[in-house]
């Protein structure tokens, strides 16, 4: 005789081949993507907001190290000669680009061979963060002993002022605490997103936030100048500029002020990027950060033998 099942037991299978499925993906997401690892933020008085220090995270395939001073970086080494970089999220890398596939930690590793001793680039930086972060941040925490310190900034960075609008558990990206449960993460802050966007929300490019000059650019131009610290200004294009071979109206701001500063600026070539070399409008993957980091390299590489060899 035939087993038909009623349905009340059809309802029960079905639930269990549900249960069964939703189960498997929400590990699959937590094990093999790193939901419910997202890097933890906390707000600051003096900075607006900071990545939490002491986090070893795994996200999206990638492995992201934070350090006890909320650096993308490890442990500051005193024996080690130190630069300091300083940024945004282009510098932090954010999720998408390994620890190992940072420009710092490959500048870390380059510089090091080719001078002969340990060089730690220190990764100093906070998504949409501008200069006069980077600046509050050294203010409280100082410069790590730092032989050389640079700041890359992108054309926005001109006028991106800190507002202190409250970002912390309101804003993606700026998570506290982790998720609970990876597919509520995936659905919330993934898939609504591209919903709205598919709808006519869509996130408008870097722009100006106000018509004032940051004064990060200057405060921290001065302040190395009276530790007697070589520091200098990386502007990267974006995609915009990259395709217009020319950087907008806000980059030339700063290399007007850098120049009527005498503030050294390095430009980085635009024949040196590609548009595969960027996820997104500003940010670089793997591919963007080796090529920031070549471009980098020549730089400092001159400062550190300099001064290398001025007190051998």
């Amino acid at each position: 005789m035939k087993f038909f099942p009623t349905p009340k037991k059809k309802w029960i299978v079905y639930f269990v081949i549900l249960f069964t499925f939703l189960l498997a993906l929400e590990i699959y997401l937590r094990f093999y993507w790193g939901f419910c690892d997202n890097v933890l933020m906390m707000a600051n008085d003096k900075y607006e907001y900071i990545a939490q220090p002491n986090q070893h995270r795994f996200r999206f395939r990638n492995h992201i190290d934070i350090n006890s001073y909320s650096q993308r970086s490890a442990e500051p080494d005193s024996s080690s000669f130190i630069i300091l970089g300083l940024g945004d999220s282009v510098i932090g890398g954010g999720v998408m680009v390994d620890q190992d596939s940072l420009a710092t930690e490959r500048l870390s590793r380059s510089l090091s061979l080719h001078l002969g001793r340990k060089v730690q680039v220190l990764n100093v930086g906070a998504g949409s963060w501008g200069p006069d972060n980077c600046y509050a941040y050294v203010k409280e925490n100082g410069d790590f002993t730092a032989k050389i310190a640079f700041l890359l900034v992108s054309s926005h960075d001109a006028f991106d002022n800190m507002d202190f609008k409250p970002v912390i558990d309101k804003v993606n990206r700026y998570e506290s605490s982790q998720y609970k449960l990876a597919l509520w993460e995936l659905f919330k802050k993934y898939a609504l997103p591209r919903l709205k966007g598919k709808f006519g929300v869509f996130e408008a490019p870097p722009g100006a936030k106000g018509k004032t000059f940051n004064s990060g650019f200057l405060n921290l131009a001065t302040y190395f100048k009276s530790k007697g610290v070589p520091f200098f200004i990386f502007l990267h294009p974006d995609q915009d500029e990259l395709k217009s071979r020319e950087f907008n109206y806000m980059g030339k701001e700063i290399i007007h002020f850098c120049d009527s500063m005498k503030i050294p600026l390095y430009l980085q070539p635009f024949n040196s990027l590609s548009e595969e070399d960027y996820r997104g409008i500003i940010h670089m993957n793997n591919s963007g950060q080796e090529k920031m980091a070549a471009n980098l390299f020549p730089i400092l590489y001159q400062y550190a033998d300099s001064l290398i060899k001025h007190h051998e």
